[in-house]
Parts: C-alpha cells; sequence; structure tokens
C-alpha cells in the first residue's frame, strides 16, 4: 500500500464518479430530515446545526424520532448516540488505511459515516481509500446540509407533513439503512428479536426507550456471539 498521491491512476475517475453518485443521491435525502425535523418541533436553526455538527444521518432521525413520539431529549440523545457508536468502528478501521495524523485526521472524524467508509474500506492503496473517502463524504456533507435547510424551511412552509404522509420517511430511512444489512441470517436473527423487544415495551415504557432496548438486544447478541469465539 502507498501513502503517495497519483493523479494518473486510471481508477481514480472511477472512484470520483462512484463517490459523487453516492453523494449525491444521499445528500438529497437531507431535505427529509429537514422537514421532519421542524415537525418534531426543533427550530430551522437548531435543525440545521443538528445536521451541521452531528452529521450522521441514522442518529439524527433517531433523536428527531424520539423527540416527536414525546420522548425526552436525553432518551433521543440516547439513542442518537447508541447508533453513532458505530462510526467508532469505523474509525479504528480506516485510521491506518486512511494514513492521516493532527489536523488532518481531526477533520476525517467530521466525514467519518457509513457512505464515506464503505467508499473508502474496499480500496487497495492509501491514495484511492482516501479519494474515495475525501469526495463521498465532502460531496455529502456539503448536499446533506444544504438540503436539511431546504426541507425545514418547506417544513415550516407546507405544515405537519404527516399530512401528507411524509412521517413515514423516518421509519423509511432507518430501514434502508438497515435492508443492506441482513444478508446474513444472524443480523436477521437479530432484527426479529429486536422488534419483538421493542413491541413488547412499547405498552408499558416511554417514547425512546423501545429504541435503547431493541438495540441493547444487538449489543448483547454481539457480546454473546464474542464470548462463543
Amino acid at each position: 500500500m502507498t501513502a503517495a498521491t497519483d493523479e494518473s491512476d486510471p481508477q481514480r475517475a472511477g472512484i470520483v464518479r462512484d463517490s459523487l453518485g453516492v453523494g449525491i443521491a444521499t445528500g438529497l435525502y437531507g431535505v427529509s430530515f429537514g422537514a421532519l425535523s421542524v415537525t418534531s418541533g426543533l427550530s430551522v436553526a437548531q435543525t440545521c446545526v443538528l445536521s451541521l455538527l452531528m452529521f450522521t444521518g441514522a442518529s439524527q432521525f433517531a433523536l428527531i424520532g424520539v423527540l416527536a413520539g414525546g420522548g425526552s431529549p436525553v432518551s433521543g440523545a440516547a439513542a442518537a448516540l447508541l447508533l453513532g457508536t458505530r462510526n467508532t468502528l469505523y474509525g479504528l478501521r480506516l485510521a491506518p488505511l486512511l494514513a492521516w495524523s493532527g489536523v488532518r485526521r481531526l477533520g476525517a472524524a467530521q466525514l467519518l459515516i457509513d457512505e464515506s467508509s464503505a467508499m473508502s474500506v474496499t480500496r487497495d492503496t492509501t491514495d484511492r481509500a482516501r479519494t474515495g473517502f475525501l469526495v463521498t463524504g465532502s460531496s455529502i456533507f456539503l448536499l446533506w446540509n444544504l438540503f436539511t435547510l431546504v426541507g425545514a424551511v418547506a417544513g415550516e412552509a407546507i405544515g405537519d407533513p404527516r399530512t401528507y404522509g411524509l412521517d413515514a420517511a423516518a421509519g423509511g430511512a432507518f430501514l434502508a439503512l438497515l435492508w443492506p444489512r441482513l444478508t446474513e441470517p444472524r443480523n436477521r436473527l437479530v432484527a426479529v428479536l429486536a422488534v419483538a423487544v421493542a413491541l413488547g415495551v412499547v405498552p408499558f415504557a416511554p417514547a425512546g426507550v423501545p429504541v435503547l432496548a431493541a438495540g441493547g438486544v444487538a449489543l448483547l447478541v454481539g457480546v454473546l456471539a464474542r464470548g462463543m469465539r
């Protein structure tokens, strides 16, 4: 593996093209978050700051989902934190691959999301990994924040998105993120158990707690599976 930058790399153009495709498709989705966020009770400014600083879609949807369901900000933050812990694992894998240090590593941490990790982790050189990571992460960051603003302003203009059925978008977003991970039987089993636990807890717990309980199922299975190796 080489850390040198090779502008003549014949694969570079393909990596940039694919990364931009992922960036545009994901960034446009920010409009749904913006619209749903203002509906959950956040202002346009709070919505934009959330996208700017948190910048991880699953955690953002988890937070506003709990708030929209009447849950407390603490429960929403806990759900967001639980989902965001996967980014720590991405960082452990990508740090030696991207080979950045100091300020560059700190800046890269802000772009560390599912898509940028996926577009870099399979590259066979440091330069290709950096290209996939930067193009994907930067394009999503720019478009996600831009369309968050568009969605938030539009959400305030059109009123309650539930009138148009847009409240289903948060659930749909989670399902879209989860779907590619259901190719393994163990993951499907975890999903079924998590749904069962969440449905069982709903009648007795405040909003937000069922999400945390479902996440606890995945953690428990992970710990037990590691102990059996």
